[in-house]
């Protein structure tokens, strides 16, 4: 054999062997990448277990199960979600039993799930949290609702639907919109009922209303059950119920609710989510269940109308053939829930985390027990895997899917639905960024917040078919009349007095009460108590306490309003404007022949003689040498500077001036003149028409600063008010019980036991000078800031008025001016803006602020107990225009 060599050239040799070298490593790198790849795939199993849990058998199941199955569906048909792993959903029935559900959540834990689906039950919830605490699965409920679910004590619970504190204080926003105080919470007797309700007197108290009555009732009541517990009700004088319960039984009461004729006009029904879920599973709802729910107002989740929804909804009747019940809000969440569930999945294989189990150390079995604990194994992967589930954020067919510091969904947002005829009809949204509005929160959210936003709802049809917003509360069966106290008065009986004839009372106070509670829609059956042994005036003081500690369910009277007093309870807005002045005696002084040289000291007298003689010499020396009237003998030109220079006091001069000096210095004389003849005029009339002070007092800084003895009204505020705020001595004050003590008092004065001066309210002392014929006078200036008004205990106060009726025109003006004449010696500067506004303008009027509160009956005592009518009595002065 031949061998034959062929001799190629060295540098191609050279470079085929490089090429060989590369191919030889390129190959390895190439199996090596796709060697990685498969090791990073294969961490991901080929089927993950997810569980659900709720009762299969109930308004809320029916619509969840359909919509769980078409969630697991569309993730294993997206490539992008956990390729090459199967979803599998393992479903329990908890039969709407909480021992029940318990133990189906144990034996749905031992199939190893990586998250659990529910429960629906709020008090299932509250168990089966503390097992997924233990085995680090993520619990994401759709429909569990109780606010205290997002305590701290859950970590595993992931609420995905939005939590009742949003509803409760979407509620509570509705009750302040429609202007009711009181409402009546009727709920289930569970966790979710009573925390529920819990957090809305939390937010009805931060509107300054409240639950009057809390009517539960226990899980499975019989219908005679809630007919005793509404016909309880109804007694009460709240007409605003808010009914909390579950969808499955809360028809029932709205059934008994109709057969005791609650459903009428006067009475507002307001359900949470629970009546529109159960509405909405009903296609169409029969006509039987629409007649009982008519004009109720509820709540339900809203959910905006994205391309998701609208995809989903088309798919729904589909599903429905399948098995489904009707369709509500609970179907989206459930259908999010498996979403969010398989996108945290996703992003928890792609940052590394591996699906492990490990026995719990803590859970060992026994001889003696049959349950299999060990079979619960932890989750390794839970605590991560739920880090991830929190920092998610998708949109899903329910809305936007991202939770914040305290795991509640962004954006809690309700539809507000008024219900009638054969549907409901949407009158607002509300969200817990914008509150009540008639515009989508989707919108407003792109919108610029303004905190000066006003609320708005359109037009509610109420039970009976009417328009009108109702009062929201009525006088309760089981009521018995207010206790009115009524000062015993011994002076000033115009005021407040006994009268013999029905109602035992009368005067200005009583009349301005009457002609206030006649203004009321509605009666106000009432007793007046006098208050005081009626040998001297009651301490005002002491009336107050009583009706703050309830002997009294309000006081009717001349009761000043004092800081001190607020504090214990409430007035309404001053009837009577009132201060404290102070008085002393005036003395007719006789005219004297010689009053006319008053008004100038002797000293004014000769320095005004002297300019008199000063200016004629001035405009002599200036007109003489030019002026023929002004020359003459020396004995007539003395004569003419006489008679030139007094003749202008009277602007009778007859003699011409010629010279630009002498006119110049004849109108600035002229105009001095002026000043002075007014001057005097006025000091003459002065001293010649008005009384003279025969008291050194001037006001209240004098009257301090001098050791005179000072007469107080018996049982008025001013004794404690002179001691405690002025520091004047209570050895200086002398107690004055009746008018006439007043006058003998004042006339006698300090150095024959009486007293130099009389400090009192403004309305006493005008009637007190109009009945004296005017021998006293007020001086200074009123140096308090009061009035009076009518007492109730202290409440949550309506600050806004609702109602407002008119008193009629000149009511107050009349009625004051019947009793008192207006001395001239009344100060005029304290009068000038102590009067009514009514008594100045002939255009204004008195306005009577009601706030249409219902009176708070005790059925044991009085009709109004903590709410008394007389929170409903604002009365201020306004301007009619």
């Amino acid at each position: 054999m031949e061998v034959l060599w062929i001799n190629r050239p060295t540098h191609v040799c050279k470079t085929r062997a490089l090429l060989a070298l590369i191919l030889l490593m390129w190959v390895p790198v190439e199996v090596m990448a796709g060697t990685e790849n498969a090791t990073h795939l294969s961490t991901r199993p080929s089927s993950l277990n997810i569980g659900a849990l709720f009762t299969l058998n109930s308004v809320i199941g029916r619509a969840a199960k359909p919509a769980i199955y078409a969630a697991i569906d569309d993730v294993n048909s997206d490539p992008s979600i956990l390729p090459g792993t199967k979803l599998n959903v393992i479903l329990h029935d908890t039969n709407c039993s909480g021992f029940l559900g318990t133990v189906e959540a144990l034996q749905l834990i031992e199939n190893d799930v990586v998250a659990a689906i529910g429960p629906q039950s709020s008090g299932i919830a509250h168990v089966i949290s503390h097992v997924v605490n233990e085995l680090h699965v993520p619990l994401l409920s759709f429909a569990a609702t109780d606010p205290s679910l997002a305590a701290l004590q859950y970590p595993y619970f992931v609420r995905t639907t939005q939590s009742d504190h949003f509803q409760m204080y979407a509620v509570a926003d509705v009750v302040e919109y429609f202007g009711w105080r009181e409402v009546i919470a009727i709920f289930v007797d569970d966790d979710c009922g009573r925390n529920g309700i819990s957090i809305l007197g939390d937010a009805l108290a931060k509107k300054r209303s409240k639950i009057s009555y809390k009517a539960a009732f226990s899980p499975g009541a019989s219908k005679n059950t809630i007919t005793e517990l509404l016909v309880g009700v109804n007694l009460m004088e709240s007409r605003v119920f808010v009914v909390h319960v579950n969808p499955d039984s809360g028809l029932t009461i709205f059934s008994v609710a109709k057969s005791l004729g609650m459903m009428t006009a006067g009475y507002v029904w307001i359900a949470t989510d629970w009546l529109p879920s159960h509405l909405d599973s009903l296609e169409p709802p029969g006509l039987d269940t629409m007649n009982l729910v008519q004009g109720v107002v509820a709540l339900r989740h809203h959910t905006p109308d994205t391309d998701l929804k609208k995809s989903f909804m088309s798919r729904w009747k589909k599903l429905k053939h399948e098995g489904s019940s009707g369709f509500n809000s609970y179907a989206l969440y459930a259908y999010d829930s498996i979403w969010l569930a398989a996108r945290a999945l996703e992003v928890f294989f792609n940052e590394g985390g591996k699906i492990s189990f490990s026995n719990d150390p803590k859970l060992k079995d026994t001889n003696r027990s049959t349950l299999h604990l060990t079979s619960l194994r932890i989750f390794d992967g839970g605590q991560q895997y739920l880090q991830t589930i929190l920092k998610m954020n998708f949109t899903g067919v329910s809305g936007q899917i991202q939770f914040d510091q305290d795991k509640y969904l962004v954006h809690p947002a309700y539809e507000i639905l008024n219900i009638g005829g054969t549907g409901s009809r949407r009158i607002g949204f509300w969200s817990n960024s914008t509150g009540l509005s008639v515009i989508a929160p989707e919108i407003l959210y792109k919108k610029p917040f303004s905190a000066n936003t006003s609320a708005q709802l359109y037009s509610v049809i109420w039970p009976g078919e009417t328009t009108a917003i109702p009062r929201g509360w009525v006088f309760p069966n089981n009521g018995t009349p207010l206790r009115i106290a009524v000062p015993y008065r011994v002076s000033y009986q115009d005021f407040v007095a006994k009268d013999k004839s029905p109602p035992g009372v009368r005067g200005y106070c009583i009349d301005v009460f009457e002609a206030a509670v006649n203004l009321l829609p509605y009666a106000v059956p009432r007793n007046y108590v006098l208050y005081g042994n009626g040998k001297r005036n009651p301490e005002y003081s002491n009336l107050v306490f009583d009706v703050a500690q309830n002997n009294f369910d309000a006081a009717v009277g001349d009761v000043t309003i004092t800081t001190n007093r607020t504090r214990i309870v409430d007035f309404t807005q001053p009837y009577m404007e009132s201060g404290l002045v102070v008085v002393v005696p005036v003395k007719e002084q006789k005219t004297s022949p010689w009053a006319f040289l008053k008004p100038f000291t002797y000293q004014m007298w000769l320095v005004t003689g002297a300019f008199f003689l000063f200016v004629g010499a001035v405009v002599w020396i200036l007109e003489h040498r030019m002026n023929q009237e002004f020359r003459g003998p020396p004995r007539k030109q003395l004569m003419t500077i006489f008679w030139f220079s007094f003749s202008t006091m009277f602007f009778s001069h007859r003699e011409n001036t010629v010279s630009t000096l002498g006119r110049l210095v004849l109108i600035i004389w002229l105009f001095v003149v002026l000043i002075i003849n007014s001057s005097y005029t006025a000091s003459l009339t002065s001293i010649l028409t008005v009384q003279q002070l025969t008291s050194r007092i001037e006001g209240i800084d004098s009257l301090i600063a001098s050791n005179d003895p000072i007469g107080v009204q018996d049982g008025s505020f001013a004794w404690k008010y002179l001691v405690d705020e002025l520091n004047i001595a209570e050895s200086r004050l002398v107690k004055l019980k009746t008018m006439e003590n007043y006058i003998e008092a004042l006339q006698y004065g300090p150095k024959r036991g009486g007293v130099a001066a009389i400090v009192d309210e403004l309305p006493y002392i005008e009637l007190f000078m109009s009945n004296t014929k005017c021998k006293f006078r007020t001086v200074g200036q009123e140096f308090t800031k009061s009035g009076w008004g009518f007492v109730s205990t202290i409440v949550d106060f309506d600050l806004k008025s609702h109602c407002i009726p008119y008193f009629p025109h000149g009511y107050l003006r009349d009625r004051k001016g019947g009793i008192m004449l207006k001395c001239s010696h009344v100060n005029e500067n304290i009068t000038s803006h102590i009067q009514f506004p009514c008594l100045r303008h002939s255009k204004e009027i008195l306005l009577l602020l009601l706030t249409c509160q219902p009176p708070f009956f005790n059925s044991q005592r009085t009709a109004i107990s903590k709410r008394s009518i007389i929170n409903g009595l604002r009365i201020t002065n306004v301007l009619f225009k």
